[in-house]
Parts: structure tokens; C-alpha cells; sequence
């Protein structure tokens, strides 16, 4: 069997490619050289490695016809086309834990940094001043750190805060009370934290339900004069509404590793007089970036050598190759639904597995699972680490196999309960192959699960779906189908609509507005 042949086209650790080259790999390190090398040399490799410069699209992809795996040296994939690479076979794999503790160190040295006053002293005596009474800053002991998204980072810069003798709570919907607690830390909503804080970080991925997430609304919420840190993402917050309350006075300042859009085109806030501002090094470390660099280059040689053990975010195998494909995306699809229709938090997700091929079993059960946490963690949730996070969680996962098939198919069910109570949903796949929803509760209804999905639960009564209709159109919704369950004699109903895009906040209020509707949930299950 000929070497596998690795092109490297971001610069990457020494550490790295010493991995590859000691594991028999011929290495093209075109690194300094730009996109037309990438271009060049790519057609013949099966392997490679990137971190955030070279977009992976679909035109790069496309001259690739011996690619196995892209190694994204790094945790996000944003400059990885994730579905072009799946729909083609290649396995595409991150680095999550490689810059752990660099982006916690960040993370706590801007929050002093930005308590301090330091990098604005630092200029004042690099100008030949000593300005003592001008840099007057405050003390972090005593004060309270609000973390937003409590997972493995915002843990690590909770206990260094408690080390400084802050208090601490978070804010994350995903997160067992009972964990928070072992650790010392209350949960509370958004809202309430925002009020009790004095400083504020964030450690969330970037998805459609944290775009924004700090909005102008929410700091008018923060206490007058209180910090904010940013080493997540750029677009959690919401920039414009930062500068005004900057310039209002009302924040106190902001310390920011990460923008909407990077490098920051407007440079205001970079500029302000409140702001401490870097660019995007949270993980800039010597020790995280032999770590990235190592992590990366190893599993993608394991992944050559045909294991899937490793930190892949698409589908850990090929589905042409193995047949589990539809199952998986069958799968997510209903941890997608069941975790909205059940309100977001989950506490256990119990499989049902009918007909589905026993090797396939466990794979299909981490898909449920993966879809279920895929609103919270985004990126970061994948077929590796997905048990664990769930179990992280406090989330009960159990699976139920029947060999032998349903009426009509193989069928997944899903019981979960959350944080509005149990549900169950069922779906299957027909001789398409194409995930379909199949039972909401008790009631059987068939729809596809693809696309923008409009959920409305009301009372089975005349001209509800011509209110719907009628209130869709007057917002410049178009309806692509609508499937609709109801048992006789109850009053409890189902509609499903298929809508060509995602409905804003303001859209589903008005249609939870009518007097009919019950409950409206909005769904977009086009990632998938």
C-alpha cells in the first residue's frame, strides 16, 4: 500500500508534522505558498490539514477525488464546507481539547487586564508618562462573574475566579443543576444573571440561537459600570449595542479576542477607550498550538488507517460505504424535534430502535443524542464525544433494539423528557431512504424531516388552518406543504408547515397570538 500523502496548507506546528513523517506519511508543507498551491498540489493527496486561513469549499473539494480526511487544526470549522465534504466521503476531524486551557488563561487575563486598566497604563508609560491617579481600577475579590455557557472552558475560568474569591454563577439551559452545584456555582436564567453580575464572559459556540445573544435589550439588563468578556465567538454579542453602551457610559468596558467579523472592518469598538481588544489569540499558546498541531496530525493518521475513534464533526464512517447513513440523519433529525417540542433542556432520551440493523444500533442511538445537544454545543458536539457530554449533562441516554422490522420500514422512536415534560416522536425511513416524521405522541403524522419546519399544537376546531394560512401570508411566509394529526372526538391537534424560511421571534409571536393556537415551535432542520 502506497504512503498517504498529507498536504499541509496552514502553517502548523514542527510537533505535527514529525507525528506524520514517524508514521510513514509523505508530507507537502505548501503552508507559506497560498490557495493556487492548495489548488495545485491537492488532486493526488488523501489527507489535509488546515487551520483557519484555506477555505475548504466545494470548488477546492471538488479537485480533490482521493481525499479521505481534512484535519482542521483547531476547534470551530467554519472554513470547512462540513456538507460537501460528508456528501463526497471525507471524514472531516477538530481539535476540541488542544486549546483548553490557553483560551481559559485568555480569558481571565483580559478580565484582569480590563479590571486593571493595563494595557492602557502600559501605553501611558510607554509614552514617557507616569499618570498614577488616571488608571483607577477595581478589585475582583468580592465582586460576581456571570459565565454564559458553563461547559468545559467556563468551568476552568470558574474556578479561577473562586481561586480569586469571586462569586460565580452561570447561565447554560443544557447543564444539570446538580454538576453546577458540585462545583460551587448556582445556575440562573440570562435575565437574572445579567443583573447580578459585575462582570460577564462568554464561552458558548456561535449557532442560530446564540447569534446575538447579548442584544441591546439584554444590556440594558447588566449593572451601570459592569465588564464584559468575549474569547468565544464573534457575534454572541451584539456589536453595534456594545459600542452605545460604551459610549453611553453604561458598561463599564468590554475585553474582546473574537468579532463578527474578523479582521473588524469598523473600528470603533477596537478603538474605544473602554475596549481591550486582540486579535483571535485565545488559543495563541506555544504549548496549545504543539498540542493542536500534535492532536490533529495523530488522528488523522488513525483515520487513514481505518479508525473512527477520533474527533470527527461529520459522519464518523462513510455512508455509502456502510449503509448507516440514513439511519444517523434520521436520527439527528428526531434529537433535533424532540428536543424542541420538549423545551430545550434534556434530562434522559430513551431510542427505540425497530428493525435497524444491530451494527448499527449504537451509532444510531449517539445520533439521537448528538441531535439533541446539536442547539446547544453546535460544532463541538460529534459521534466521539457525544455520550460523554451527554453524561456531562445529566442526560439519561437509553436504547431499545427490535431485529425485526416495523409494518412498513426500520423505525427510530424517541421518549424525551425535558424541560416542559415527555414527549415521544417516531420516524423511519421508506424505500427513499429519507427520514420521515412518522407519530407526534400518539397522534400518526408523515412529513419529511428536512428544510424549515413550523410545528403549531391547537384545539381541533373550524378555520384554524385558514387563520394559519392566512396570518403566514400576510408575513410573506410561503407554505410548501402542510401535514396535519388529530384523533376524532379530541380536541388536541397537530399542523405541520413546511415553509421556505425560518420565522423571526416576532413571526411566531403573532401566530401564538391566535386564539386557537397553543403552542408554535419553530424548526430548522436544513444543517442537517
Amino acid at each position: 500500500m502506497s504512503a498517504a500523502r498529507i498536504l499541509v496548507a496552514d502553517p502548523l506546528s514542527p510537533a505535527g508534522l514529525d507525528i506524520l513523517r514517524a508514521g510513514g506519511a509523505e508530507v507537502l508543507d505548501v503552508s507559506s505558498e497560498g490557495r493556487a498551491a492548495v489548488e495545485a498540489a491537492i488532486g493526488d493527496c488523501t489527507a489535509l490539514l488546515v487551520r483557519s486561513r484555506t477555505q475548504v469549499d466545494a470548488a477546492l473539494l471538488a479537485l480533490a477525488p482521493n481525499l479521505r480526511v481534512v484535519g482542521r487544526a483547531g476547534v470551530g470549522v467554519d472554513n470547512v464546507d462540513v456538507f460537501e465534504a460528508t456528501r463526497r466521503g471525507v471524514l472531516v476531524l477538530n481539535a476540541p481539547n488542544a486549546n483548553l486551557i490557553s483560551a481559559t488563561e485568555h480569558s481571565f487575563a483580559l478580565l484582569l487586564a480590563l479590571a486593571r486598566q493595563l494595557p492602557a497604563a502600559d501605553a501611558s508609560m510607554k509614552r514617557g508618562e507616569w499618570e498614577r491617579s488616571r488608571f483607577l481600577g477595581v478589585e475582583l475579590q468580592g465582586k460576581t462573574l456571570g459565565i454564559i455557557g458553563f461547559g468545559r472552558i467556563g468551568q476552568k475560568v470558574a474556578a479561577r475566579a473562586q481561586a480569586f474569591e469571586m462569586k460565580v454563577v452561570a447561565f447554560d439551559p443544557w447543564l444539570d443543576k446538580e454538576i453546577a452545584s458540585r462545583l460551587g456555582v448556582p445556575l440562573l436564567g440570562l435575565d437574572a444573571l445579567l443583573e447580578a453580575a459585575d462582570a460577564v464572559t462568554f464561552h458558548v459556540p456561535l449557532t442560530p440561537e446564540t447569534k446575538n445573544l447579548l442584544s441591546s435589550e439584554r444590556i440594558a439588563r447588566m449593572k451601570p459600570g459592569a465588564l464584559l468578556v468575549n474569547c468565544a465567538r464573534g457575534g454572541v454579542v451584539d456589536e453595534a449595542a456594545l459600542l452605545a453602551a460604551l459610549d453611553s457610559g453604561h458598561l463599564g468596558g468590554a475585553a474582546l479576542d473574537v468579532f463578527a467579523q474578523e479582521p473588524p472592518v469598523d473600528p470603533r469598538l477596537v478603538a474605544h477607550p473602554r475596549v481591550v481588544a486582540t486579535p483571535h489569540i485565545g488559543a495563541q499558546t506555544v504549548e496549545a498550538q504543539e498540542r493542536v498541531s500534535s492532536e490533529v496530525a495523530r488522528m488523522v493518521l488513525d483515520a487513514l488507517a481505518g479508525s473512527y475513534a477520533v474527533s470527527a464533526v461529520n459522519l464518523p464512517f462513510s455512508a455509502d460505504a456502510s449503509g448507516a447513513g440514513p439511519f444517523l440523519l434520521l436520527g439527528e433529525q428526531l434529537g433535533r424535534l424532540g428536543t424542541a417540542l420538549a423545551g430545550g433542556k434534556v434530562d434522559s432520551l430513551e431510542v427505540d430502535l425497530r428493525g435497524v440493523p444491530e451494527a448499527f444500533g449504537a451509532a444510531v442511538s449517539l445520533s439521537v443524542a448528538k441531535g439533541a445537544l446539536d442547539r446547544a454545543l453546535g460544532d463541538a458536539v460529534n459521534y466521539v464525544n457525544v455520550e460523554w457530554l451527554a453524561r456531562d449533562r445529566g442526560i439519561e441516554l437509553v436504547r431499545t433494539l427490535h431485529p425485526r422490522r416495523g409494518e412498513t420500514g426500520e423505525q427510530v422512536g424517541l421518549r424525551i423528557q425535558g424541560a416542559e415534560g415527555e414527549f415521544s416522536i417516531g420516524g423511519m425511513l421508506y424505500a427513499d431512504r429519507q427520514p420521515r416524521l412518522i407519530r407526534l405522541g400518539t397522534l400518526p403524522l408523515e412529513c419529511r424531516l428536512e428544510g424549515h419546519l413550523l410545528l403549531l399544537r391547537s384545539w381541533d376546531v373550524p378555520g384554524v388552518i385558514g387563520k394559519v394560512g392566512t396570518k403566514l401570508g400576510t408575513l410573506g411566509v410561503n407554505i410548501a406543504d402542510i401535514h396535519l394529526a388529530r384523533k376524532d372526538g379530541e380536541r388536541d391537534a397537530w399542523t405541520v408547515y413546511r415553509v421556505d424560511q425560518q420565522l423571526t421571534l416576532e413571526m411566531i409571536a403573532e401566530l401564538a397570538a391566535l386564539p386557537e393556537v397553543r403552542r408554535v415551535f419553530d424548526l430548522d432542520l436544513s444543517r442537517g
